[in-house]
């Protein structure tokens, strides 16, 4: 099997499709779910000492703020421990607070809901501009914008004595790309299945993913320049790469495991506000591995013989022209 693995390279492709089509369905129809860091408006943790979660009602809670003017307000309901007794919480995202008078509305909201359900704590309120959200939204472009060209650009610097450099950096971002949107349709998915917010750990984790990605493709990389330096005459450029995968494939998947083993600690132990942060490092993770392995080195494949051109048939007609 190990030995037909550049062989299998359009079946690696086509599973790498049917993983990514979901999530780009989703992207398409529902988009991400931002948080108040790039959409702008307040959040609220609201703790109900006293009360159990069967006690609570999203749209009894939803219908306090909409009464104070917080128009759509999303509600969601979680719990914490204080001393050993579980707390039940919500979490509340509405439009931004009335710069004008914001503690009047905040105490509005807290009457409201102290008249619903007795004593209920506001543990948290913040609140993020327009323009703020704005602002956060165009640095997150600009930031994966950046590593990806810097990438690109120190690629073919390092790769600059293997044959054709530039495309080392473009197979690499290729595959980096592949991790991206599988990270960011997920991300779409998870949004609508658990809530899952588009907030600034998650922009950190989308970068830490990039890393990820790019240093498991250059350890390939890396191995395929070095046989191709020693390489026989009797050996074909699919060869090298084959040989290269396999060679590389215990470092990458021990390095990989140890770091999925201690995501999972954190995930499992860590507390409840990094939690996301960590499901998409392990996404990403796995991710990224899987398209060093078989994305990246296999594109080095298909651009050496230029495949492409069997794709649409272009070069079936060329030689029938020729001929």
């Amino acid at each position: 099997m190990l030995e037909k693995l550049v062989k299998l390279r359009y079946v690696w492709f086509v599973i790498s499709l049917l993983i990514i089509v979901p999530g780009l369905i989703s992207l398409a129809l529902n988009g991400l779910r931002p948080s108040i860091d790039f959409a702008g408006g307040s959040l609220w943790e609201l703790h109900f000492p006293g009360k159990q979660a069967s006690d609570l009602s999203t749209d009894a809670i939803a219908r306090a703020f909409a009464e104070q003017g917080f128009e759509g307000p999303q509600v969601q309901l979680s719990s914490v421990e204080i001393s050993g007794e579980p707390v039940p919480v919500a979490l509340v995202r509405t439009k931004a607070l009335d710069a004008n008078d914001p503690n009047a509305q905040r105490d509005a909201v807290q009457a409201v809901l102290n008249a619903e359900y007795g004593e209920v704590r506001i543990e948290r309120l913040e609140s993020v501009g327009a323009t703020v959200s704005r602002e956060s939204t165009r640095s997150a472009i600009i930031a994966v914008i950046s590593a990806s060209t810097a990438i690109l650009i120190y690629l073919t610097f390092a790769f600059r004595l293997a044959p054709h450099p530039f495309r080392y950096g473009i197979c690499a971002i290729l595959a980096m790309l592949h991790d991206l949107i599988l990270v960011l349709g997920v991300a779409s998915i998870l949004g609508v299945l658990i809530g899952l917010e588009v907030d600034a750990l998650f922009l950190t984790a989308l970068l830490t993913v990039i890393s990820f990605s790019v240093h498991d493709t250059i350890v390939v990389f890396d191995r395929i320049r070095e046989n191709l330096i020693s390489k026989r005459a009797s050996e074909s450029f699919d060869d090298i790469v084959n040989h290269s995968i396999v060679q590389t494939l215990p470092r990458s998947m021990n390095t990989q495991l140890t770091s999925l083993f201690t995501l999972a600690a954190l995930l499992l132990f860590g507390g409840q506000s990094i939690r996301n942060f960590v499901l998409i490092l392990m996404i990403g993770l796995l991710s990224g591995t899987f398209s060093s392995i078989f994305n990246a080195a296999q594109l080095l494949v298909v651009w050496e013989h230029r495949e492409w051109r069997n794709w649409f048939g272009r070069k079936k007609a060329t030689e029938q022209a020729t001929a």
